[in-house]
Formats: structure tokens, sequence, C-alpha cells
């Protein structure tokens, strides 16, 4: 991404909050050949294979359509080739397909639980780990409770300082800040980033969904971090 892309995409972190309900309002055909490219860009880009089903209503269980839903027929089916990295190359691209559908005026809503795991049939038998809901919501969400950033970070300053403790740099504040934003599985943000010197490392907690977790929280710490501003442990 370019540098006003890069600016976009941070302002569209920002505005983006869980929606679960939307309105009846059909996605118009050119928002739907975009959100398609993007997901083919993405599949490209890390060997996946997202499909994008418009107007179908069978993405989650009945249940929760009842309980927290309304109005969800869009969303994106996140699958591949069943990998030990397949989750977090998946999260990664789950959260550019959603900050690009905020760019385009959509909310979106990322269930990593709570779907109907039959879609598979869709993706010809590849394995899925969730789906992303997308469309015109009811309302644009709210803010939920967040973590602190010394609650989920640390700096560790320079590996070769001699006695002086390195000052966290701004980038490495800026790619936590917006870590946060970033949406986990049931919303526990249950990671951790280290950072040292200019490399980074990022820990989620043992579950599930601690492949998804990752490459949701990488994408958007790269986004506020800058990617040239440091290395990946």
């Amino acid at each position: 991404m370019d540098t006003e892309d890069i600016e976009g995409f941070a302002q569209a972190a920002r505005a983006r909050h869980l929606v679960r309900k939307y309105t009846d309002a059909a996605l118009p055909d050119d928002i739907i050949s975009k959100l398609s490219a993007r997901a083919d860009a993405n599949n490209a880009a890390y060997s996946l294979a997202i499909k994008l089903m418009a107007n179908d209503g069978h993405g989650i269980p009945a249940v929760v359509k009842i309980l927290r839903a309304q109005g969800v027929k869009n969303y994106f089916i996140l699958a591949g080739d069943d990998a030990p990295d397949l989750g977090e190359r998946l999260g990664y691209s789950a959260a550019d397909l959603m900050l690009y559908a905020q760019t385009l005026g959509l909310n979106s809503w990322y269930i990593g639980a709570t779907y109907n795991h039959g879609v598979s049939r869709y993706v010809n038998g590849k394995k899925t780990i969730g789906i992303v809901v997308v469309g015109y919501g009811q309302t644009a969400g709210v803010p939920h409770k967040s973590r602190s950033a010394s609650e989920i970070s640390k700096y560790e300053g320079s590996a070769s300082g001699k006695g002086s403790q390195a000052r966290c740099p701004e980038w490495f504040t800026k790619g936590v800040e917006m870590a946060l934003l970033a949406p986990t599985a049931l919303n526990r943000q249950d990671f951790f980033i280290t950072g040292k010197g200019n490399t980074v490392h990022i820990k989620a907690a043992n579950n599930p969904y601690a492949g998804a977790n990752l490459g949701l929280v990488r994408y958007h710490f790269e986004l506020g971090a800058g990617k040239g501003n440091f290395e990946w442990v």
C-alpha cells in the first residue's frame, strides 16, 4: 500500500467496530466486484481460497441469527489448504478484507467460532476457520472495552545498550495502539507483543484461534508501526 492507502486503512481501523445487525440493502454489483477482487488478491498473495458469498443467508447458525444477528447475507469464507500456518495467513487476510470493506462504506463482523462449518462445501472442502460478514450495518457499532497497551506489550530497548534504557520508539507505540483495534476471537485480546531494538515478537494464547489471532494482530501492528521500521522475530 502507498502512503495514502495506509492512512485510509488506519482511519478505517479506528472507525471499524463489530456490527451484528444489518439492513436489507443489497450490495451493488460494483462493490461485490471490488470485494471479490480484493479476496482474489489475498488468495494469490498468501495461497488461500477465500470466497465471497453475496446474498446468502447460511453463513451463521440459526441460533446465532436469532440471538445476536440480523440481516446477515454477505460474507467471506476464510478457507485454504490445511497447513500449520493457515490460521495466521487467513487472519492476516481477514484483517485486510475488513478494513478494505470499511473504506467502501461497509461494516463487518469477524466470526471465528459460531459460524456454520457447512460453508466448506462452497470452497471445495477446503479447511475453514471462520467467516467475515460484510454489509450495511443498522448502526456503525460501538467501541468495546479494550485492554491497555501496558497489559499487552513491552518494549525492552536495544540489545546493545550500555546500561541506559532506550526509550520506546514511536513506531512501536503506534503499532501497539493499532493492534489493540484488531478483532480477536471472543474479543479477548489474549496476545502479547514484545519489542527489542528493531525486532518485534507476538505471542497468542494457546487456543484453537491462536493462528487467526496472530494474523489479525500482526496486520494491524504493521499498519500502525510501518513495515519498514522493524523486523518480525
